[in-house]
Parts: structure tokens; sequence; C-alpha cells
């Protein structure tokens, strides 16, 4: 009585919910029609039951049209993003399971031929676990696959034929196992089916026709996974109960001996890591849909470059954003070569908080990167998976900062022109194959970006060099007359001027004047000369008080640290570059925020460094501005003040170093060659000659 109740509502239910359902049936996209035939073969199976009786042919007919059914509308839930065509084994497993139900139909249409037997009521049951097992598989798929915009449609779809199907994997689990078909169960089924036309509704009510599903490889090879498990299972079952009705006496144990040894077998081979591994790539690469879509991509990655306007960030950040969006990462830095051949930065993107050294990359990495061109998963490397001996190349900041995540070299002619460093975005995967592709061949582009860049900033600043020196011809031309007609100017007033006062006194000032105009000769002609001028020893700290007792009427410059250092270099080339680099410290510090100096012995090299707690520069500015001529932040400024510094430095045989960051300050680093070794520390000699280091007997 209570199965004929149950059937009864829920047939009147599903007649009721496909009436209403019919006129709103295109909010569930192409699926609206097939999920309403399911209605209303369920409502005439349910009819059925209540007449009938659950076991007669009648009904078991009607159940089976209901599948097929069903299985049409899961298809069209697929079908509704085109996605029945890009995943081919979706189509295939659908067709499998219809396959199936035919055989189970046959099954019913020749009960009578066949007879009622437990060997046919267990391969009807077989068929049913066969179909659930392959349904929920795909309606796993289908759920999980699905964006988050999507999955708000699917969810109470999915939901209903899941809970159908799921219902029924546990019915004839126990049928099978059990050999006859649980009542209660049975009669409970009208119940579940009254509850589907529930989550029907609410899927029909808040449903959009946009079913935009996005699934991935992991996805997929999860279904899959699910399907060989599930066909695994059933074989097992099929092989033992085929050995059972053999009928020799040791079939029993012949049975629980071959499911043994399958249970073993099967924990010994499925766990392992290399086949799942080689499944999942053989399985992405020839089955399933690709993780990306490469069009959506290069459109976004050609956006992101292509971007102009006054606003938008420096072409070296969105270089780094362009590599970070593939991976979802959401921060990224960029390092480009430096003048010795290591790697230094250039350039963060929403990246402020990681402390960079002036040298992110030796040079000695730099050219195993180089040559290798591979990109590094850096978790990998964490947890000792190593292919090249990478782990001794990866600086130590990047290797213990544990948001760094994967990095992207950017190749050009077989030459790494910069080094890009992803974030760990928000869900860390690990990188795979199609991860690594991509990224190559992005690198690559971005790559011929940034040498084409780089070429027409170099032929922009020949052009302005050009300039600057027609110009500078003409200057030196005007002084060099202007110094001759003041020299004849004083001599003759030696000679003519009547009274002594002013005789006097315009002489001083005509002296005055020549030797300014001279030393300015002196100073314009030093460009281009670079590494010409005479080099003499004498000790840095000296150099270093003249020029804090230049601005002691102009700002706090203080000398906080001095170690007596003997160079050879020229002492003017030194004290005019330290004065534009402490000039520059002033004018971008607070006007009663000191600036700092020290002097110090730093193995064979003299360590001479000027710090502020200014404003900072930017990664991009010193990259792009800093050093360059004719770029200025200062109103009216020339931009040749850092430029100069850095070449009259080089020409000592030296290096000048920055380090900077935004809204902390500026470290300028100079460091010039110490003249003998007496001069290096004890120490420092025995350590590079125990280590076999250079520089132990050269400097000498």
């Amino acid at each position: 009585m209570l199965m004929v109740v149950l059937h009864v509502a829920a047939a009147t239910l599903l007649f009721g919910f496909a009436g209403w359902f019919y006129p709103r049936r295109e909010k569930l996209g192409q699926a609206g029609d097939s999920i309403l035939s399911g209605l209303t073969i369920s409502a005439l199976w349910a009819v059925a039951v209540a007449v009938m009786g659950p076991n007669a042919t009648g009904t078991r007919i009607f159940l089976c049209m209901s599948y097929f059914a069903w299985f049409w509308a899961l298809y069209r839930l697929f079908a509704n993003d085109g996605r029945h065509e890009s995943m081919r084994p979706i189509r295939l497993v659908v067709m499998a399971l219809v396959f199936v139900e035919i055989l189970q139909l046959a099954l019913v249409l020749f009960v009578d031929v066949l007879g009622i037997s437990a060997v046919v009521f267990e391969l009807s049951a077989a068929f049913r676990l066969l179909c659930t097992i392959g349904a929920l598989v795909l309606v796993h798929n289908l759920y999980v696959g699905a964006s988050p915009a999507g999955r708000l449609t699917l969810r109470w779809p999915a939901a209903a034929l899941g809970l159908m199907w799921l219902y029924d994997l546990n019915l004839y689990t126990i049928a099978y196992l059990t050999g006859a078909l649980p009542q209660t169960l049975g009669d409970l089924r009208g119940l579940i089916m009254m509850v589907m036309v529930g989550l029907f509704a609410l899927g029909a009510s808040n449903a959009t026709n946009d079913l935009r599903l996005r699934p991935s490889r992991s996805v997929a090879f999860q279904s899959f996974s699910l399907l060989v498990i599930g066909a695994y299972l059933v074989a097992m079952v099929a092989v033992a109960q085929a050995l059972a009705y053999a009928g020799s006496e040791f079939a029993r144990i012949a049975q629980l001996a071959f499911l043994a040894a399958a249970s073993v077998a099967a924990m010994l081979i499925l766990p392992s890591r290399r086949l799942r591994g080689w499944l999942r790539v053989m399985l992405a690469k020839h089955l399933f849909q690709h993780r990306y879509d490469y069009r959506a991509e290069w459109l976004r990655f050609t956006e992101t470059i292509a971007r102009g306007g006054e606003q938008v960030t420096p072409l070296h950040e969105r270089v780094v954003q362009a590599v970070a969006d593939i991976t979802d990462s959401p921060a990224g830095l960029l390092l480009t070569p430096g003048e010795d051949g290591d790697f230094r930065l250039d350039s963060r993107w929403q990246w402020p908080e990681i402390d960079v050294p002036a040298q992110a990359l030796s040079a000695e990495a730099a050219r195993f990167f180089e040559q290798h061109s591979f990109v590094l998963d850096l978790d990998d490397l964490r947890q000792g998976r190593q292919s090249r001996g990478e782990r001794q190349f990866v600086p130590e900041w990047l290797f213990e900062s544990r948001r760094a995540w994967a990095m992207v070299p950017l190749i050009h002619y077989q030459r790494m022109i910069g080094l890009v460093v992803l974030a760990r975005p928000a869900v860390a995967r690990r990188l795979d194959w199609e991860d690594f592709d991509l990224l190559r061949v992005v690198g690559q582009q971005l790559a011929s970006y940034l040498a084409e860049q780089a070429g027409q900033e170099a032929l922009g600043e020949a052009h302005r060099f050009d300039e600057f020196n027609r110009r500078i011809a003409f200057v030196m031309h005007d002084i060099k007359n202007l110094a001759s007609q003041l020299s004849l100017l004083a001599r003759n007033a030696e000679k003519h001027a009547d009274k002594p006062e002013f005789r006097a006194d315009m002489l001083v000032t005509l002296r005055n004047s020549t030797d300014k105009l001279n030393a300015l000769l002196t100073r314009l002609g030093r460009y281009g000369a670079a590494g010409h001028e005479p080099l003499d020893q004498f000790d840095v700290v000296t150099c270093l008080e003249r020029v804090v007792a230049r601005y002691t009427e102009q700002h706090p410059v203080y000398l906080v640290e001095r170690q007596k250092c003997i160079v050879l270099a020229n002492a003017e080339a030194l004290e005019q570059a330290l004065v534009h680099l402490v000039q520059n410290a002033i004018d971008a510090s607070p006007p009663d925020v000191a600036v700092l100096l020290s002097v110090l012995v730093d193995g064979l090299n003299c360590r001479i460094e000027v710090l502020d707690s200014g404003a900072g520069m930017s990664a991009e500015f010193i990259r792009s501005r800093l050093f360059k001529p004719f770029h200025s932040s200062k109103p009216g400024g020339f931009g040749i003040g850092a430029f100069e510094a850095r070449e009259l430095i080089r020409g000592m045989n030296g290096r000048l170093d920055v380090e900077s960051r935004e809204g902390i300050g500026t470290r300028f680093i100079i460091s010039l060659p110490l003249a003998t070794l007496a001069d290096v520390p004890d120490d420092t000699i025995e350590f590079r000659a125990a280590n076999g280091l250079p520089g132990t007997t050269e400097v000498a």
C-alpha cells in the first residue's frame, strides 16, 4: 500500500511539474526538452508501478525508457557550451551507457524466453550497476568542471540526477548481493522521484541561459579515474561470477583467490605515482581538453602588452603581469642583465615587500638558465626534485621566500633578456607540461618585445648624444673665445688702468673668471675621454672630508664610518662623482634629515657608501632613467649627474651600484680597488689564499 501511495504521488507531482516546466524549459538551454521528456517518462513509470507492480514487463520497459531519457538530458547539459564536441570521451561514455541499457531492455523483452533465474537477475542488476556508475561519473564531471557562475545553474539539476542514480546504485548493489530486489528501498523510490522534482524546480526557477563550462584537465582525469575504477570493479565481479558458474568443486576457492589477487594488484598498481603521472599526461595530451583556452590567453596577452596611454604601467611591469595572468599569480618580479653578466631587479609588479639584493642572480647562474632555458618550479626544488642540478644556481633569497613559486626565463636568440619570478597563486598547484610549454613560448615573445624596446632606447640615446655632441662643440668654441678675450682684457688692464684700486679689483675678477672658464673647459673636455686622467695614490677619507666640508652650510652631511683606504684613482674625478651623488641625496631628502657617508675596506676594494632616507626610487626608474643622460627628475635638470658619476668611477676601474626602496631611501655604493696589498686586511688575504681565490698576488 505504501508503494502505491508514494508512486501515485510521485506520478502526480511529475506530471504537474512537467506542465509547469514546459513554458520554462529554455531556462536550462539545450537540455530543457530532454529533461521534460525524462520527467514525463518517469511519471509514466511511476503510474505503471502503482498499477502493475515493479516487476511487470511494462514497468521495467518504462524504467529503461526513463534511463534513456535521463542519459539524453545529461548529454544535452554538456552540449550547452559545446563540451560534448570538445571532449569526445563524454560522447563515448554516453554511447556505452545507452548500449548497456539496450542490453537491459533486450533482457526484459526476452525474459519470457529465458525465464527468470538467478543468472538473469544478477545480469540485470550488473547492467544497472554499470549504468549508475557511469552516470554518476558524468554528473561529477558536469558539475565540478563548471565555472563558479555555471555551477549556480547546474547545481540543482546535477543534484537531482545524482540523487536518482546514487539511490539506484545502492538499490541494485543490495539486489546483486542478496539476489533479490529489496522491497522497502523499492517502495521508497517514489519518494526519491518527488525529491527530484523539488530539486529540478529550484534549478528551473534560478537558472540562467549562460551555462559556460570550463573543465580542467584535472577534473577530466579524476572523472576518467572514477570510470576506470568502476569498470575495474565490475570486471572483477564479472570474472568472479564466471568462475562461480563454472560449476567445479573448486569454483568457490577459485573465486575467492581471484578476488584476493585482483585486490592486491589494484593496491600495488593504482597508487603508483609513476603510473598515475604517465596516465595523466597521456590522457591530457591525447584525449581531454587542454587546460588553457589559447585564443583567450593570446587575446589577453596581446591586450596587456599593447596597452597604451599616459596612465599605463611601464612595459617591464606589464611583461611581469602578462606572465602572471597565465598562471593566476598575484605578483611577480623582472630581473634583467647587469653590467657584469649578473641579473638585477628591474621591475616589481604588486610585490613590494620582498627584499631583493643588488645582485639578484649571479653571472654563473644566469649562464646556466640561459643555456638550459627551462621554466623552474621552485616547489619541486624545495621538495628535492631536480633534473639538471639547478639547486646550486638558485639564489638563497629566492629559495627561502615561500611566496616565490616559479622562474620563467625570457630567451631571445639564445640569449636571456630577462627572468620573471612569479608569486604563488591563491590555489597553488604543480606546474605541468602544458604550463611549461605555454610559459616558454610566452617568454620568447616577451623577450623579443624587450629586445625591441632596448634597441629603440639605444637608438634614441645615440641620436640624443649626437645632438649633445654637436651642441657642446659650439659651446666649447664660444667659451674658448670668451676665455681668450678675458685674458686679453686682463693684460690690457694691467697696462692702461689709471686707478690702482680699480685695477687690482678688475684683475682679481678677471683672473677668477678666467680660472672658472678654464675649469669648465676641462670638465667639458672630460666627456669621451674617460680612463685617461692621471691616477695617483691617496686616502679616500681625505676626499670625503672635503665633500662634507663643502655642504656644511647647506645640509647636514656626516661621515659616520671611516677606515683608511689608499686607492689608485683620480682625486678630482672622485670628488666630482661624490658631489653628484651627495647632491642627489640632498635633493631627495627632507631639509633636516642627514645624508650619511662611510668608507671602509671590503676585501680587495675600498667601499664608499652614500646613504639617504629620502623618497627612494623604483626599480623601473633605476633601470630606465637614473643612469641615462637627458632624464632628470628635477625641473630644468640636464640629467647627466648620475651618468657622469658612473662614467668617472668606471674610468678609475671602479664600480657604482645602487640599492633603493620607495618611501625608505637610497644607498649608492662605490667600489674602488685598493692601491697596494698592504692596505688589504690580513684576514682577507689569508682567507682568499686558503681558498685559492684570485686577487692575492695581482694587487701588489
